[in-house]
């Protein structure tokens, strides 16, 4: 594991699959909605050239994590559920749903994950297996993108610019909306129901909350709603100042990514907008990443690999490359420095700790395998974001190999 990163659809699209090999194996993946909608809007594509939507997207799914990615829920469920009061924790780490509490014959409580849906549908579009609803949510998708109009909401917006009030910069608008949400607390609140489509039949209950708690800010009330406002302000208030196009539709689906940065360390693009909006809206030490910049420090990783004699890859990346590498100057051992610095003390203790025997290795694994199927099924589900469980269990179905390089060691794979 490594930190958590958010990709979009361009940064995937630059890398080699032996370059996504290296993004795979040294971060933990959030995988967004959004990337995902990106993905299918591409199967109705009008694309020049000889490829077609299916091996376009083929491609991307080839190149998508598997190995430590996480499907993180819609953002809309959580904006609903952070205004109903069941907050939304804003802390780096992707929010994923489907977990079910078990105990153990030993009274150690876990959540465990069945593979995530998202993690079948990738492997389907690896195989160019594409259902038939896939195709008709894409050309339903790309219609109405072509059909978005944004004049409502920038009609909306309008009316909080103050009187004479001309936006120069998009850090000013931001600066603008960061104030602009403390204010006038029930306004806000109302506003907030319109632009971010909070449905009728919840906003009885997200008012009488709001009264309860004798009318908190909008920050502090449901942080995460009011972060996403904040992001949707933004967003009308750079059309309605030129500083962002309305020409084209996608720029909102692109400006969604932002979203999602309160689940992430780390969020690449290759996207102008991107580059330009996202370091506004990043906070605790979140770090931007242009696209080719992530790219050309891959490419560096998997040269370096490549050199290592054949026996030691033939092993697999997952036994030969746990940590990256401590003698060589990159941006992944930056990062890791930075959000997982413990990683180099715990290369040390490696490099001097015996190796588990294979008889003590089997044993280990003989008695996971045990508490997970003696493990009893509580009638409870839960978000991976508890801090109530001992241990938590993801199922997954894994490549051996990916591109030229073996992930896993040959041992397990015959297992």
């Amino acid at each position: 594991m490594g930190p958590i990163i958010i990709f979009d659809k361009s940064t995937l699209q630059s890398l080699s699959v032996d370059e996504s090999c290296w993004l795979e194996n040294f971060f933990l993946t959030n995988l967004t909605p959004i990337f995902f909608i990106e993905c299918l809007a591409d199967l109705e594509k009008l694309i020049k050239g000889n490829k077609t939507p299916q091996q376009m997207v083929y491609e991307l799914a080839l190149k998508t994590p598997q190995s430590w990615s996480y499907p993180n829920v819609y953002h809309h469920r959580l904006i609903v559920g952070d205004l109903l009061g069941y907050k939304t924790e804003m802390s780096n780490r992707p929010i994923i749903r489907g977990g079910k509490f078990k105990v153990t014959t030993n009274g150690r409580l876990g959540v465990h994950f069945n593979q995530f849906p998202e993690a079948e549908v990738m492997q389907r579009w690896q195989n160019m297996e594409f259902l038939e609803i896939e195709h008709s949510i894409a050309k339903e998708w790309r219609q109405s993108l072509s059909n978005i109009s944004f004049d409502s909401f920038t009609g909306l917006v309008k009316n909080i610019i103050p009187q004479g009030k001309r936006f120069k910069s998009l850090e000013e608008i931001k600066n603008f909306v960061d104030s602009f949400v403390k204010g006038d607390y029930k306004d806000r609140l109302h506003l907030a129901f319109k632009i971010l489509g909070i449905p009728s039949q919840f906003q009885f209950h997200i008012i009488n909350r709001w009264l309860y708690e004798k009318c908190p800010t909008l920050n502090d009330f449901a942080p995460y709603a009011s972060y996403v406002l904040k992001v949707d302000l933004f967003f009308y208030l750079s059309l309605l100042s030129n500083l962002i196009s309305g020409d084209r539709p996608s720029n909102k689906i692109d400006l969604a990514y932002l979203y999602y940065l309160p689940f992430c360390m780390v969020f690449t693009s290759n996207d102008k907008l991107h580059n330009k909006t996202a370091p506004l809206f990043m906070e605790k030490g979140q770090v931007f990443i242009n696209g080719q910049d992530l790219k050309s420090n891959l490419r560096v990783l998997d040269d370096y690999y490549s050199k290592f004699p054949d026996e030691v890859k033939d092993q697999g990346i997952m036994k030969f490359a746990v940590y990256p590498p401590e003698n060589i100057d990159n941006l992944v051992s930056q990062l890791w420095d930075k959000f997982l610095p413990i990683w180099r003390k715990h290369l040390e203790e490696k490099k001097s700790k015996p190796q588990l025997s294979e008889k003590s290795e089997k044993e280990l694994i003989q008695s996971l395998r045990r508490d997970l199927n003696e493990s009893i099924l509580l009638d409870m589900s839960v978000q991976a974001t508890t801090n109530e469980a001992d241990h938590v269990v993801f199922k997954r179905e894994v490549r051996t190999k990916k591109g030229k390089w073996r992930i896993l060691p040959p041992e397990v794979e015959k297992k």
